[in-house]
This record gives structure tokens, C-alpha cells and sequence, in this order.
């Protein structure tokens, strides 16, 4: 299924419906009083988290949503019903936010989270809601209110554990594919991977992290070269990054240049990424040269206290180690400090459909 992480709808609570100007008409009884019923509520429109839903395609195709107005007041007192609520169904981890203002209205972070979004308007009151004694026959009733409207930007954001950062082509996605169980597109040129993947990794006998494949970055990201910020959004609620680094001796790459320039860009989207705890894999370790090419990277992490794994995400060397240590910090942070905008029991609760 196309992944589609950005939309703009408009919503509309339905209206009230109106009172009814009626009066009762019967054989013996030829003055009869005001019997104008109530009108019905206009039907609210809430968002609920739905975690079979992993993209924002839906909305695509259809951008207007609208609640039932409410039924209009009848005679011989008969009150008009409500108008049905709305439910739109939403991907979880979608944010929610007023278009016009940019303010963030909801977080959809939990399966079965409920918004209430736009509230309906009132029914009018029929004509038999205002006879008084002086005044018997009203020939007026009250019109229903009108229902609330927005214009609403959604952004999707992935709901994983750990984000695999790092330039164009190092290697995350085949890293992915060897962690877990997804099978992302590979090939051998920059930009292969223009979606997020996201795979569930086992741990343990019963443990298990969602790991997400961020698009490569490039440098001035955060101003929108490259796939720029429309990916860098997704790595915002990760506990903690594997930073892929190319050690392929046919590159003129300079790993640490990389690992700097790509935390430049964490830091310009976001400054509470740049602190988020960060594991280092070196890749392509199965490549002749490699390890001449390591000695300066794993000096230059070893003095800043990070943990460097080196590996090949082709043969799956060092993979069993880099999962066990990144399953083992993700277990203590359960305890620790939440991630940007989402509780830990939210992201540790959703697991994508289909990857169990």
C-alpha cells in the first residue's frame, strides 16, 4: 500500500435542526395550543487511533467530512432525533493540528485514543417551548445552531523504539531487512528508500523493539534538500538512534565527517534529538580494507563513550550483538524518560500490523 504520512481535510460538526411552529388542530377542540416539538443535535465528529491503519492514503480521496444535521421539530410535540457522530479513523501516531494556527490539537498516540474534534450544533426549541400565560400562541421557534468547522492538517508519525539514521546508501535498509522481518526495497543508488520501513526485531525470549529505516539525510535536510524534513518528522518519537556509517574502502566517505554532519542536521530540526542516546554501526565490515579504515572511528567514538558496533548488514556479522545491546537499552529506558510527545507505554504498546 502507497504510504501517504501528510494530509488536509476540512470537518464539519453537523447543525442543529430547527423548532417546529405547529399548533393543534382537532375536531371539538378548535383552539388548541402551541405543540411545536424540539429539534435534534447535530451529530459531533471525533478522530479515533486505529492500529490496523499504517498510512494517511484515505484522505486523498476524500477531504471533506461532514456529521448528520439534526432532525427538525414536528408537530403534536414530536421532538426531532440527533444527528449521528462521525467517527474518522486515523493511523496511530497521527498528529493532529488547526491548518490556519499550525496548534497542535491532538496527539494520536494509543490505539483506540478518541478526539472529539467539532462539536454539533444545538436543535431549536419548538413554538410549545415558549407559551406563556399572557402570550398562548407563539408563531415563532428557535433555528438550530450551526455545528463547529475546521480545516485540519494530519501528519503521520512512525511509532518505533529505535530510528536507524545515516546518509544515503550505507546500508540501513538492508540493515532493517537483516534485524527484523521486513523486506524493504534495496538497490545500489542514493535514495533507494523514499518511505520509512518499519520492522519488529526479537529479543530475547519474549522481548521485542520496533525499528524504523528513516530515509538517508543529507546535509541541509532541515531546510528541505534531499528528502529534507518530510522524513526527518519520523525519528522525532525514537528512543534511541543506530547510526550507520559506511567503512566501504571504495568510497571516499569520511565516517566521522558523516556522523558529524548528520547530527548537525538532528540538531537544526529538533535540539532534543542531537541528546538522544545514539549506538554506532560500522558497515560493510566484510569488505577487504575495511578494517584499516575503522581504527580512526572506533578511536574517535571510544573517547566520546559510544558504543560502536562494527558489522555487515550483508552476511550478518555483528548483528546478534548490535540487537542484544540495543534491546537491552531500550528495556532500562522503559523506565526512563519518555520520547518527544509520546508516553512509553504508548510506544511499546504499538507493534504495526502485520509484523508481529
Amino acid at each position: 500500500m502507497k504510504f501517504i504520512d501528510e494530509a488536509k481535510i476540512s470537518v464539519k460538526a453537523g447543525n442543529g435542526g430547527k423548532g417546529c411552529i405547529s399548533f393543534r388542530r382537532e375536531k371539538y377542540v378548535p383552539k388548541g395550543g402551541p405543540d411545536g416539538g424540539d429539534a435534534g443535535r447535530g451529530g459531533d465528529v471525533y478522530f479515533v487511533a486505529d492500529g490496523r491503519l499504517s498510512s494517511l492514503l484515505d484522505f486523498r480521496y476524500r477531504r471533506e467530512y461532514e456529521a448528520e444535521r439534526g432532525q427538525h421539530g414536528m408537530g403534536s410535540l414530536c421532538s426531532g432525533k440527533s444527528g449521528q457522530d462521525l467517527y474518522v479513523r486515523v493511523p496511530v501516531g497521527t498528529v493532529i493540528r488547526d491548518d490556519e494556527s499550525g496548534k497542535m490539537l491532538a496527539d494520536m498516540s494509543m490505539d483506540g485514543q478518541v478526539f472529539i474534534c467539532c462539536k454539533g450544533g444545538r436543535g431549536g426549541k419548538g413554538n410549545a417551548h415558549f407559551a406563556t400565560s399572557t402570550h398562548r400562541t407563539p408563531r415563532f421557534a428557535q433555528p438550530g445552531e450551526q455545528g463547529e468547522s475546521k480545516v485540519l492538517k494530519l501528519e503521520l508519525k512512525l511509532l518505533a523504539d529505535v530510528g536507524i539514521i545515516g546518509f544515503p546508501n550505507v546500508g540501513k535498509s538492508t540493515l532493517v531487512s537483516r534485524m527484523s522481518a521486513a523486506r524493504p526495497k534495496i538497490a545500489d543508488y542514493p535514495f533507494t528508500t523514499l518511505v520509512p520501513h518499519l520492522g519488529v526485531v526479537k529479543y530475547g525470549d519474549f522481548g521485542g523493539f520496533v525499528v524504523a529505516d528513516i530515509p538517508g539525510l543529507v546535509e541541509g535536510a532541515h531546510e528541505g534538500r534531499g528528502l529534507g524534513v518530510r522524513f526527518l518528522k519520523h525519528i522525532e518519537r525514537t528512543r534511541l538512534f543506530i547510526h550507520v556509517l559506511d567503512l566501504s574502502p571504495t568510497t571516499d566517505r569520511d565516517p566521522i565527517e558523516d556522523f558529524k554532519t548528520v547530527n548537525r542536521e538532528l540538531e537544526a530540526f529538533n535540539p532534543e534529538l542531537s541528546a538522544r542516546p545514539q549506538v554506532v554501526a560500522l558497515n560493510k565490515m566484510d569488505l577487504t580494507g575495511a578494517r584499516n579504515k575503522a581504527e580512526a572511528p572506533l578511536n574517535f567514538f571510544n573517547a566520546l563513550g559510544i558504543k560502536v558496533f562494527p558489522i555487515s548488514a550483508v552476511t550478518g556479522a555483528g548483528i546478534k550483538d548490535l540487537i542484544n545491546y540495543t534491546g537491552r537499552e531500550i528495556e532500562a529506558g522503559k523506565d526512563g524518560k519518555a520520547a518527544i510527545g509520546l508516553s512509553v507505554d504508548a510506544a511499546s504498546r504499538y507493534r504495526p500490523q502485520g509484523l508481529e
